[in-house]
């Protein structure tokens, strides 16, 4: 049974719905998905388009907004919203280390977690529109991994969308995962400059935190395990629009004086607990690089591999000379499933999905070159996360879709930009801008 209930200018209602876990195989196991119609309180018994979001991730929930804040507030002027949990995340029937042992042991879990990428998310959408728009396409939005869905959504049913909205998710449409993280760590080198050229006084800062985590076996309160190469992937801050200040304030007081010595402080471990844990998205650590699969060659942490083709991201070296301490960016290691107590469990099961070599393709070349459906994207120039060259040669590779190119935005513009960049899609979809 639906529940609604009241926000400060907006009403919400809770849905759900039942889908297959396989969409091959419909009279199969089924999983529950979630998710949270929005409309605006003036507007809730009108007869509205609708608009369906997509989050970013993989492995994340749909927002959960208070109020009409960043691009909701002009979605709900002429939209209903579907805030989609996409399956195994938020309410929907979770994936993670306390549930996934219901399947069985590790290739159980590896076999399941196959059915989590791009392609099963269009279905399910597929699948659950009918029941909420009447069987009427509608808008799709497209965050990040979301704008990935959203390019899958034109390659495999069309038919369904009404206006496809992609921010910083346009992805390669034939790069392997080695190709992706080619392009990536160059641009967090360029991240990471930025950063230092703004605090300098964060070079000696992090460099100290490096020396220490190499030189002592730091254990935060959560069991998670600090050690130098987790400290660097709190560079994946750098990629926000407010990145490079949280990780300034994080870094400035990472010390305290104690009887035995300087070690890093309460404060300190607890913010970097809440940044590095995966216990509210082990999705994301477990298919991140398997939304990149091809065929039959198997990712086998390309991220990790790929790594040592940039020696200057290894912190022990750089410590060794006077090298500034390079931090990573948004990227899935092995090491993260010794480190963090949410993940090890599920260790045996992230390395059989690293080793799979039977990832059906997500992208329809053909059919995204003769595509009719009005669609537009948001490419952020210098992004972090997503590589702006791979991003306008999909955008080339689709028929009629326009862009917008800018960097007044880092890859969370649909958020930090408050109502102007879904403004901005939505007229260019329209050709009204």
């Amino acid at each position: 049974m639906s529940v609604s209930y009241r926000q400060p200018g907006v009403v919400l209602t809770d849905r759900r719905f039942t889908v297959p876990l396989d969409h091959h195989d419909p009279s199969g196991e089924t999983i529950e998905l979630y998710a949270r119609e929005a409309v605006a309180s003036d507007k809730a018994h009108q007869d509205l388009p609708w608009l369906v979001y997509l989050q970013g991730g993989p492995g994340f929930g749909a927002n959960r907004f208070i109020g009409r804040p960043a691009w909701l507030g002009r979605a709900l002027k002429e939209f209903r919203v579907l805030l989609l949990d996409q399956r195994g995340t938020g309410a929907s029937t979770p994936a993670n280390r306390q549930t996934l042992p219901l399947r069985g042991g590790p290739a159980e879990q590896a076999d399941y977690l196959a059915h989590f990428r791009a392609d099963a998310i269009v279905r399910d959408c597929e699948a659950i529109r009918p029941q909420v728009t009447g069987g009427a396409p509608w808008t799709v939005l497209g965050q990040s991994f979301g704008g990935f869905c959203t390019v899958a959504y034109l390659s495999l049913a069309p038919e369904g969308v009404h206006t496809a909205l992609i921010t910083g998710g346009l992805p390669s449409l034939d790069a392997h995962a080695d190709d992706v993280y080619r392009a990536a760590y160059p641009r967090v080198e360029r991240k990471v400059a930025a950063h230092y050229a703004r605090y300098p006084q964060d070079v000696e800062r992090a460099r100290r935190i490096a020396d220490h985590l190499l030189t002592h076996d730091v254990v935060l309160p959560t069991g998670y395990r600090l050690t130098v190469e987790a400290f660097q992937s709190l560079g994946i801050l750098l990629g926000g629009s407010e990145g490079s200040h949280r990780l300034h304030f994080l870094l400035e007081d990472a010390f305290v004086r104690t009887p035995g010595g300087h070690e890093l402080s309460d404060d300190f471990q607890e913010q970097v607990q809440g940044l590095l844990s995966y216990a509210g998205h082990p999705l994301y650590a477990l298919v991140h690089e398997a939304i990149y699969g091809r065929g039959t060659r198997p990712t086998a942490w390309s991220a990790e591999r790929v790594r040592a083709e940039f020696p200057r991201f290894d912190a022990a070296k750089a410590l060794a000379g006077d090298e500034p301490l390079m931090f990573t960016g948004e990227s899935v290691h092995p090491w993260m499933f010794d480190c963090d107590p949410a993940l090890r469990p599920l260790r045996e099961t992230a390395e059989l999905l690293a080793a799979r070599t039977d990832w059906t393709p997500l992208y329809d070349p053909a059919r995204l070159a003769a595509n009719e459906v009005p669609a537009a994207a948001a490419v952020y120039h210098d992004d972090m996360y997503v590589d702006t060259g791979h991003a306008l040669a999909t955008a080339r590779a689709i028929r009629g879709l326009r862009t917008w190119v800018t960097d007044e935005f880092e890859h969370d513009g649909v958020r930090a930009g408050g109502p102007r960049v879904l403004d901005r899609l939505l007229a260019l979809a329209r050709d009204e801008a």
